[in-house]
């Protein structure tokens, strides 16, 4: 207790510093000291008295050097040498006769309240002067910019009354950070609104001579009786602007990043209740702009990412298949996850998805009722617990427009998930090929998709800016004729030029492992309602077209006498003689005639003896499950592939690609035949999770072969 009472009495008493320079007072009470000290050692030593005095005029002199080269105020240099003569004088008087009377005393004090009061009225001065001198800068520089913003002013002013008939006054000039341009704040006479002044944009920008890529674009200003005319200087279209190396965290509440504007200003979308509707043709960089888009939901802490691209999964596959090829890894050693939550490259499976997404947001809207009136909203609080989902469709806004009958399935379940989801936190991001009237034609896209991006790579042919961004005047295709280039729009920002960032593919896989621990996961009460076809999103037969992507070459085979002359695309099995089924009598021959093919491919063993067909009697694999036991010739079909796949297996995806073309056969119909036939011991699941397929009872691992 002692040493702590004694710690606290020296951090309560007063701190010195002995580097500070002397105030008035500090600085007479040293001169006054000084003095005295002298004076009193002077008397008493017998001190030559002249030489206080030429001590006081050297320091005098040298006050007054240095004072001249800071360039101090004449006063300032009059008082600092006046207190050295004078001190200088006391001390020489005092030492001839005597400091200690009173007399000398009370001199000296007099002497020392007059330098304090002398040194703090010319630190007064030095002061204000200094603060005028600053000011004088700073009203010399206005002056010169003034100047400068003046003749903008005029320049402009001149140009719109001109061009535009309209006279307009100029409130303000600001120049951009960046150097590309400067903004200016218009007050159009005679109750014009901007949008007359943006009409003219492009004569507006002629006249001025700006570069290509650059406009004076007029937006809304403060009021309806004001403008603004952004005017870029400098191309900053024509070169990649890569995508930042800052892979922090996001949320769906303060935006997503998606660009930036000519000024530099980063361009954001808020998409908590927005949908997306972003088009470009082949070649203006949309694939790069969807990428980039997933990055920045990659990187959200609330935001799970569905991706629907029936082109073969290709915008989302560079997200997944690092991650599950396991070609990345954490800096815990741990499993890193998917750069997206779901992916879907068949019909089967968006249907899959989307029909996911509605059963979720209803049993949202059920489910939540109690949090909503405890946080008194009809939005679902979106958070890391309850996470936003984002539909990213490519090329979607083509399936609402298509007349296939399976697309127009799609197209129906599209439209009912942005009409029905918007308070549950699921919103839809559609690309399109073209800002055509076949697109913007469904009042449901208009309407919900008020984040718009057009990406022209100075493609004209079916971008027409009019529809795309209504009411909006003065944009043209050849302001942004360079990839990844373009005008994009948000309920908060009006259309414009943006630029799109250029994400690169070594970026995406640095993204993914950075962010795999930010991913939320599915609530509780979304993932009952998504139910197994959410949890098992990932399996081995629901991927295995992912890893199919570079099929294994099989080796020729010389062709039998009844095989098909059309033999199938990249090897394998011949399908072609089970197509064009007519009649039942005419579906068992050709299915004999497939198994006589597998036979003649795969058999070593014989066959008992059916139907008196002689060409049934010839070595080969007992194949008499095939037939008689199965439904249609489609189950037998798939049948034999899974025998003919023998222990390697094979999986429901790869089937169902296989039936297709002969039969229709989707991947739903061969999980439920394989699920049958593990039922009944036909075929053996092997494996768990990715690695799972489906074997033969006769190559089973367990079971020895049939004979």
């Amino acid at each position: 207790m002692t040493s702590t009472a004694t710690a606290n009495n020296n951090s309560s008493g007063p701190v010195l510093d002995w580097a500070a320079g002397h105030g008035p007072v500090t600085g007479a009470l040293s001169a006054t000291t000084g003095a005295f000290a002298v004076a009193t050692t002077g008397a008493a030593t017998g001190m030559p008295p002249g030489w206080a005095l030429a001590v006081g005029a050297a320091g005098a002199i040298g006050h007054t050097v240095a004072g001249l080269r800071v360039r101090n105020a004449g006063r300032t240099l009059a008082t600092r040498a006046a207190s050295w003569l004078v001190g200088a004088g006391w001390t020489t008087w005092a030492i001839t006769h005597g400091p200690l009377t009173w007399a000398a005393l009370g001199s000296l004090a007099t002497i020392g309240v007059g330098i304090g009061a002398a040194a703090r009225s010319t630190a007064l001065y030095e002061e204000a002067r200094e603060e005028e001198a600053i000011a004088a800068q700073q009203r010399q520089i206005a002056r010169e910019l003034s100047a400068e913003r003046r003749a903008i002013a005029a320049e402009w002013v001149e140009r719109i009354q001109r061009i535009c008939n309209i006279t307009v006054r100029v409130l303000a000039v600001e120049k951009w950070q960046t150097g590309t341009g400067y903004s200016l704040d218009l007050e159009p006479q005679g109750g014009i609104t901007y949008d007359r002044i943006a009409q003219y944009s492009v004569a507006l920008s002629a006249d001025a001579k700006l570069p290509h890529g650059c406009t004076a674009t007029a937006s809304p200003g403060i009021h309806q009786g004001r403008a603004i005319l952004d005017v870029t200087t400098v191309n900053v279209l024509k070169e990649d602007c890569f995508y930042p190396d800052d892979y922090g965290p996001l949320s769906v509440l303060t935006g997503i990043p998606w660009g930036v504007r000519t000024n530099g200003d980063i361009v954001r979308a808020y998409l908590r209740e927005q949908c997306a509707l972003v088009v470009g043709p082949t070649g203006s960089g949309k694939t790069n702009l969807v990428h980039e888009i997933l990055a920045g939901f990659a990187r959200a802490e609330d935001m799970l990412t569905w991706v629907i691209d029936l082109n073969a999964g290709s915008a989302g596959l560079p997200w997944v298949l690092p991650a599950l090829n396991g070609e990345i890894e954490r800096e815990d050693g741990k499993p890193v996850r998917p750069g997206i939550d779901w992916l879907a490259a068949s019909h089967e499976e968006a249907m899959l998805m989307l029909d996911t997404a509605l059963a979720i947001g209803l049993h949202r809207k059920k489910a939540y009722q109690g949090l909503l009136a405890e946080k008194n909203t009809d939005l679902l609080p979106i958070s890391a617990k309850i996470p936003q989902i984002l539909l990213v469709i490519d090329e979607g806004a083509e399936i609402l427009t298509s007349t296939d009958r399976q697309m127009k399935q799609l197209a129906a379940k599209i439209l009912e998930v942005i009409r029905m989801l918007r308070a549950m936190g699921i919103r839809t991001i559609l690309t399109a090929l073209g800002a055509t009237g076949s697109v913007l034609g469904n009042l449901m896209i208009r309407r919900e998709a008020k984040v718009r991006v057009a990406l022209t790579g100075g493609e004209t042919e079916g971008m027409d800016l009019g529809k795309m961004f209504p009411g909006r005047r003065g944009l043209r295709v050849d302001q942004a004729p360079y990839k990844g280039a373009g005008f994009m729009g948000t309920p908060e920002s009006p259309a414009a030029l943006f630029k799109a960032w250029r994400i690169l593919p070594n970026q995406i896989r640095d993204i993914v492992a950075a962010t795999s621990t930010r991913h939320p996961t599915l609530d509780a009460v979304s993932a009952q309602a998504a139910g197994d076809a959410y949890a098992q999103r990932w399996d081995a037969d629901r991927i295995a077209w992912m890893r199919d992507a570079h099929p294994v070459e099989q080796p020729p085979q010389s062709p039998s006498k009844d095989a098909d002359p059309h033999p199938s695309i990249g090897g394998g099995l011949n399908l072609r003689a089970l197509r064009d089924q007519e009649t039942d009598d005419q579906a068992d021959q050709l299915a004999r005639r497939f198994m006589r093919e597998i036979d003649e491919r795969f058999g070593t063993t014989p066959e008992p003896d059916r139907d008196n067909d002689p060409s049934d009697n010839m070595p080969g694999l007992n194949l008499s499950a095939l037939r008689g036991e199965q439904d249609s010739p489609a189950q037998q079909a798939a049948l034999a592939l899974l025998l003919a796949a023998g222990r390697e297996g094979t999986g429901a995806s790869a089937i169902a690609r296989a039936l297709a073309d002969q039969y229709g056969t989707t991947r739903q119909t061969v999980v439920g035949w394989l699920k049958a036939w593990v039922k009944d011991g036909t075929a053996v699941r092997v494996g768990e999770g990715t690695k799972a397929r489906y074997v033969h009872r006769q190559h089973a691992p367990d079971q020895p072969p049939e004979g």
